[in-house]
């Protein structure tokens, strides 16, 4: 950005703050506050004995956890948005961790395999895998979530959901280079006892009960035993003929947790929180646009990407997480100590429910046969198997000053520490008509660990009554490590050709995945890859599987090769496997030849350390309205790449690394004698050491050119990122409330010269031109989204009240890869010469999600007694289908949706 346009700006900033405060005095007196100091607007008026008081003149108060401190929101120098439980529960999104995204301009979390992947402001990452970190970094309660795989099972009992945008590196430290989001269940009541119970139906089959109940145990401590469950069908078709799949999407989740609060002084406060849970169902699901695009159906908005011919074997998901964590603080009086530490583990496992692709409009969905050789082709089970572990701790202790001094200080220091086991597994079974040979992979760690300590300081210092500077630090030392195996499977037997007489021909098809299958992954009896011999390779590939299936070859085919009876293995003449039905065994029952390709070892090793800090000012232009402005970093933790060549140890990358310049304004002000508040923020975003992934040569021929290539994160760029986002609550006669949030942003990446792996030819060994992503947008990133959020409590003259809700989301266009629908360059060979060009959509690499709308509505009702309330609910109203997140690669392009219309009713009983 240039400096005049940052100058313009912070003018326009102080012009509107002017504005607000002149308004401010025109209608109250210059000496009083509109509202008590310690205010915060909050999403609904507040309560009396009733839910929400129709008659309320003044904003309930909303406190944010910043900078490891409880806040008021309107004295936090950062952009906060706090989601109250109430308001998500009654547009229907309590049942959806990644449905908040409409309500947050900016924010977009998609699920790919099970990994959460959450993006703020354009900022985030992709790879959740164990080769590297979120970008965002996600919380239970306030403590880190090393691994977010079913992070979206705590999303219920609920008391707000926070999202603090921007690096949050001094303050929440690991992997905060986007910004942070916190799921704050509700906690313990002292003294109360009390609950409730929640039923729940709704369309697509769904069902969901929740309940809590508080236990006051003694006068000074409580029990909450919470649980909650959720079915729903999915919100994809199978298009396929195999009627008997089930598509992938179909949820069932249960979760129970229980809390414990206990305040034995005035001083001492102990909170224990434990939970757990499980994921089941059929999987997530994505929809490969590829085919259809080479059908010449280059435009995805005018397709049903919910329509994929699902084929092969049942998806299948299997989730298993719990998790312990405690909270204690004792307040000396000069300072408070304070204690948080988590447990958290992760059994996650899945079958992908594979498909080929959607169906498109003239797309022959008949089986193949002989009659009808333009048929569906569904005798393969290829397939792709999913497995991670992980067991992490987390520790933290700091020293905290009181809120009423002049110096508001906080030191401490953190610790996080994660044992992960990962498995990956994918099978190409060749068994359909025409086919031959086998080949796959497999990336199996059985060990992989990553540790993280840091030392941290932040203050607040108050010059005057209105004027107070910040400054903080943050030093980190990290490390990562695996070790494991991963790379390449492939067997090729060779037969005989019927026509030649005794010539060898290639080749018999390995038939592996089929119904019964089972990966070993984790289980294998050994993960030693390096020199072994002929037998002992086969014997490793006999043990890709825990268990085979019925129509699985393998076994047989190498059990002469493991056994050393036969050296090329045993030949298997069948219709499967003899795809053309040319071939034949030769005489001795062996192949003519057998080639077997083992994966090589995989050791990945880096570790960094570096500082993170910020600085910055609070000025109290009048009793309720403050501007601020911050400078402040944020770093992502480097990771490591697969190993490319034997015995070699993996490339790595480094940290990246954000600079946020911020200044904002808040305000709270009476609007036609009832509170309102305005807030404003603009700021600057400097990205470096970004990490891209790109192709990158790995395998030369005799003459030095390229034969094999790998796709690899590398630190590759730099982008700059600058916006203006706006958040207005005001609260009207007649129960009327109305929040607005709008975000406008510009994203520009400066460098970044990839190997564009939409290009690659594995014909000629995976070579791929290069594509330079320079003055493209950052991917997932609108220049405008927004939302509004009316509301309307009403007080019946029967003494019950009821209410009404509805939310309009707006996202302008944005591109789901930074290729942003770049052309593709498509090399003729390894020496580079150019083949040809072709626009991104016709290569079949469309990437751009056009803006839209999508609108929530919600409506309740409860009596005057507040026993019982009734809710109806639909989220999606006009039922958009917006893609989400894109795969793209030779011969891929996977879309991850939103999720469909949904709409419901249910009853919540309080006793």
């Amino acid at each position: 950005m240039k400096l005049s346009r940052t100058l313009l700006l912070v003018a326009t900033l102080g012009i509107f703050n002017a504005c607000v405060v002149a308004s401010a005095f025109a209608q109250t007196d210059p000496g009083q506050s509109t509202g008590d100091a310690a205010t915060a607007p909050d999403s609904k008026p507040a309560t009396t004995k009733k839910r929400n008081n129709a008659d309320a003149t003044d904003l309930k108060e909303i406190k944010v956890t910043g900078v490891l401190r409880e806040q008021n929101l309107q004295k936090f120098s950062g952009t906060v948005q706090s989601l109250e439980a109430t308001d998500l529960r009654g547009l229907g999104i309590n049942n959806s961790l990644k449905k908040i995204q409409v309500l947050v301009p900016g924010l977009n979390i998609a699920n790919q395999e099970g990994n959460v992947e959450i993006y703020l402001r354009g900022v985030g990452s992709s790879n959740g895998t164990e080769l590297g970190d979120p970008a965002v970094s996600p919380y239970l309660n306030g403590n880190y979530i090393a691994r977010p795989r079913g992070m979206g099972l705590n999303f219920y009992d609920l008391q707000t959901v926070e999202v603090h945008k921007g690096p949050q590196g001094t303050a929440s430290g690991r992997n905060a280079l986007g910004g942070t989001l916190n799921i704050i269940t509700k906690k313990p009541e002292l003294g109360v006892f009390g609950g409730y119970g929640q039923l729940e139906f709704g369309n697509r089959h769904a069902a969901g009960t929740e309940g809590a109940v508080n236990i006051p145990l003694t006068k000074n401590s409580a029990l909450r035993v919470s649980a909650y469950t959720n079915n729903i069908d999915s919100d994809f078709n199978n298009a396929g003929t195999q009627k008997n799949l089930r598509p992938a999407g179909i949820r069932a989740e249960q979760d129970a947790r229980i809390s414990f609060l206990a305040k034995p002084t005035d001083k001492l406060s102990i909170l224990v929180v434990g939970d757990t849970g499980h994921e089941g169902g059929t999987g997530y699901p994505g929809a490969n646009i590829y085919s259809a695009t080479q059908a010449g159906f280059t435009d995805p908005g005018k397709l049903n990407l919910r329509n994929v011919v699902f084929r092969g074997e049942q998806g299948a998901l299997d989730n298993h997480i719990w998790g312990i964590a405690a909270n204690i603080d004792y307040n000396f009086g000069p300072f408070t100590l304070k204690y948080a530490g988590s447990y958290r583990t992760v059994d996650f496992q899945q079958t992908n429910a594979e498909a080929d692709g959607i169906a498109w409009p003239g797309r022959n969905l008949t089986a193949f046969s002989a009659a009808n050789p333009g048929g569906e082709i569904y005798n393969n089970y290829s397939n792709v198997f999913w497995q991670t572990q992980s067991k992490a701790q987390t520790q933290q202790i700091l020293l905290q000053s009181p809120d009423d001094t002049r110096l508001k200080w906080t030191v401490g220091g953190f610790y996080s520490n994660e044992r992960q086991k990962s498995g990956f597994l994918s099978l190409n079974d060749l068994g359909s008509p025409g086919a031959c040979c086998y080949s796959g992979s497999e990336y199996t760690m059985p060990y992989v660990r990553s540790k993280s300590a840091a030392i941290f300081a932040d203050g607040t210092f108050s010059l005057t009554d209105a004027f107070r500077v910040i400054a903080g630090v943050r030093y980190t030392d990290e490390s990562k490590e695996r070790r494991g195996l991963g790379g390449n499977i492939a067997i090729l037997p060779g037969g005989q050709d019927l026509g030649a007489g005794n010539n060898y021909a290639c080749c018999y098809a390995v038939r592996l995945g089929s119904p019964g299958f089972k990966p070993a992954l984790l289980d294998r009896p050994s993960f030693n890859v390096s020199n072994l011999s002929r037998e002992q390779q086969a014997q490793f590939l006999q043990q890709t599987g825990k268990y085979f299936g019925n129509g699985d070859t393998l076994l047989q085919q190498l059990a002469g090769v493991a056994d050393g009876s036969k050296p090329n293995g045993t030949c298997v003449d069948t219709p499967a496997t003899n795809g053309n039905g040319n071939l034949s065994c030769p005489p001795n029952g062996q192949n003519s030849f057998l080639n077997l390709t083992l994966p090589i070892a995989q050791y990945g090793y880096t570790s960094a350390n570096y500082a993170d800090g910020r600085v910055g000012f609070e000025f109290d232009v009048a009793q309720d309205h403050m501007v601020y402005g911050t400078i402040t970093t944020g770093h992502k933790a480097g990771g490591f790449n697969d190993t490319i060549e034997q015995g070699k140890a993996a490339l790595t990358y480094k940290p990246e690394f954000l600079v946020s310049y911020e200044v904002g304004s808040k305000n709270q002000f009476e609007l036609m004698g009832r509170q309102s508040t305005l807030n404003v923020s603009a700021f600057l975003y400097n990205w470096k050491d970004q990490v891209f992934q790109s192709l990158l040569t790995t395998a030369f021929n005799p003459d030095g050119t390229a034969s094999g290539y790998s796709l690899l994160s590398r630190n590759l760029g730099k982008s700059r990122l600058y916006g203006v986002e706006l958040q207005d609550t005001m609260l009207f006669n007649h129960g009327f409330l109305l929040g607005v949030n709008a975000l406008y942003l510009h994203t520009e990446i400066l460098n970044g010269v990839v190997g564009d792996s939409r290009s690659q030819n594995y014909g000629a060994g995976g070579i791929s031109s290069q594509i330079d992503l320079s003055g493209n947008r950052l991917a997932l990133a609108s220049k405008l989204s927004a939302s509004a959020h009316l509301q309307q409590y009403v007080n019946l003259n029967s003494g019950g009240e009821w209410d009404w809700q509805v939310l309009v989301a707006y996202r302008s266009s944005y591109y789901l890869t930074p290729y942003n629908n770049l052309p593709v360059t498509f090399l003729k060979n390894t020496q580079g010469d150019v083949d040809r060009v072709s626009s991104a959509a016709a290569a079949g690499f469309p990437d751009k999600q056009a803006g839209f709308y999508q609108v929530n509505l919600g409506a309740g009702y409860s009596p005057e007694s507040d026993v019982w309330r009734l809710e109806g609910y639909i989220s999606n109203v006009f039922d958009k289908t917006v893609s989400q997140k894109e795969i793209a690669g030779s011969g891929v392009n996977i879309r991850f949706l939103n999720e469909a219309r949904t709409y419901g009713v249910r009853l919540h009983v309080n006793f």
